[in-house]
């Protein structure tokens, strides 16, 4: 009898398949995912942070170039343009396996169904927080020493600061709402992400949400350390030549403004005990800290 069965295990056909992880398996691997994360030791959780933060900058820097020069284009067209690109970022930290704070708010699942503890949760999203923070404002000082803004005649630059001056501009209000919507489809496209089982899927999984929060003028925080700095940057050590180019002086961009920055991310910290309130079911819908609107990568 067992060499029978042993027989005929051998000669059946091994079944491989590609089909998609249902939503039921999709809850399982979710928590899994987040108590995993939640048990990285603090040197690499900090670490991959900081990765995450700079893959995010990269996808910004992409979506600042497409986006220098393209008013010509119709609104609805050049949004999409700049979704695209932009959701470069968040693919590199998926594929890349950084830790990405906006991502990391999907752990709350592991958290409500008991797996994963308070103090786990909270020090994975300050850790994560502060990396990002980290990787974003330094890629935004190396890209200033490029001078990678004085291409396209200034018009590079003259992008990078209409955004960031358009995101320090934004009032609180519509700045929370935009985080949340964001956060909202950063979640949704992790969610998703655990229906796949190769990275081309994850990959044609991810672009649609992130594209359209981004397209939308939906508010990144992650993203925004990185748009605003290199908007203060450019303002403050940019050459006079620049400026000629541009037709603009620094003084045409009032609200770009260090303070404003700052006060932009603050509401994070005050977001956190609700974040950690959001029920299981919610799952997919947990929400990004606000930060400032602006004209690329999230907003017109």
């Amino acid at each position: 009898m067992k060499k029978q069965a042993r027989e005929d295990s051998v000669s059946s056909p091994q079944v491989v398949t590609f089909d998609a992880i249902m939503p039921a398996a999709m809850a399982v691997r979710a928590e899994a995912s987040g108590v995993k994360r939640a048990s990285t030791d603090p040197t690499t959780l900090l670490a991959l942070s900081v990765l995450a933060g700079a893959f995010i900058s990269f996808g910004a820097i992409f979506a600042t170039t497409v986006s220098a020069g393209a008013t010509e284009l119709p609104y609805g067209i050049g949004r999409l343009l700049i979704g695209l690109v932009f959701s470069a970022g968040l693919i590199m930290f998926i594929i890349g396996g950084a830790e990405l704070f906006t991502g990391n708010n999907i752990i709350v699942m592991a958290w409500a169904s008991g797996k994963v503890t308070t103090r786990a949760l909270m020090l994975n999203w300050v850790l994560s927080f502060a990396g990002n923070f980290v990787g974003a404002i330094v890629t935004s000082a190396l890209m200033f020493y490029t001078t990678q803004y004085t291409f396209g005649a200034g018009s590079v630059g003259l992008a990078a600061l209409s955004t960031a001056s358009a995101k320090t501009s934004l009032a609180f209000i519509p700045a929370l709402t935009l985080g949340i919507m964001c956060n909202a489809l950063v979640c949704l496209a992790v969610w998703m992400c655990f229906s796949a089982r190769t990275n081309i899927y994850r990959v044609v999984t991810a672009v649609p949400p992130i594209a359209a929060f981004a397209a939308a003028g939906f508010e990144h925080c992650i993203a925004n350390i990185y748009f605003i700095p290199m908007g203060l940057f450019i303002k403050a050590g940019a050459p006079d030549s620049f400026w000629r180019a541009i037709g603009k002086t620094a003084a045409d961009f009032p609200e770009l403004t260090w303070s404003n920055f700052f006060c932009g991310q603050s509401p994070s910290r005050d977001n956190w005990e609700y974040y950690r309130r959001i029920d299981y079911g919610c799952r997919g819908l947990l929400v990004c800290l606000p930060a400032e609107d602006g004209s690329i990568g999230l907003r017109g």
